[in-house]
């Protein structure tokens, strides 16, 4: 009897080990996959140059610092970001203006989607009214935004001071 008994524990813990091993080993790859999602990120700048005109101004950026995935794309030196997967986007910019005239002093920054502006992000940057030349004020800015496959996203400068968009950069993740 004694050895009987002795037997069946050792089964017991058998089994008990391989479902235990078994849990693991699941845990293990849901974890791995979780962490091994693919990222989709992109990093736009514009550089003092590359905007040039005045006022209302869809900008315009000359480097793409990082791009990783392929649900955004962006070409060098234009001002069209192509979404090319259906997501929820984390979108964060930021943008310089300048001006030479003293004075009052003020710009905004909005997103467009598809040419249209999204009222929903216009960052009203405040009056500036100083008697010093070379005024100069950056915008921040974090949205989310539901965007679709096909989509195309443009950061514009607003104003109807001689502004200079001097700076820009647009950070963009996919986070959905």
């Amino acid at each position: 009897m004694c050895c009987e008994d002795k037997c069946k524990i050792f089964k017991l813990i058998l089994i008990f080990s391989i479902i235990f091993i078994l849990f693991i080993a699941i845990l293990f790859l849901c974890i791995n996959n979780n962490q091994n999602k693919d990222k989709n990120i992109l990093v736009a700048t514009a550089q003092n140059g590359d905007n040039t005109e005045t006022g209302d101004v869809i900008i315009k950026f000359s480097q793409n610092k990082i791009i990783v995935g392929d649900a955004l794309s962006h070409t060098t030196g234009s001002s069209e970001i192509m979404i090319n997967k259906d997501g929820i986007y984390q979108i964060s910019y930021q943008l310089t203006g300048v001006t030479q005239e003293t004075g009052i002093f003020n710009f905004n920054a909005i997103l467009a989607v598809n040419n249209l502006p999204l009222i929903e992000t216009l960052n009203e940057g405040s009056v500036i009214q100083s008697s010093i030349s070379n005024n100069r004020y950056t915008l921040t800015s974090t949205v989310i935004l539901k965007l679709n496959a096909g989509d195309i996203l443009q950061l514009d400068g607003l104003s109807l001071e001689e502004v200079e968009y001097t700076n820009a950069r647009i950070d963009i993740e996919e986070i959905y």
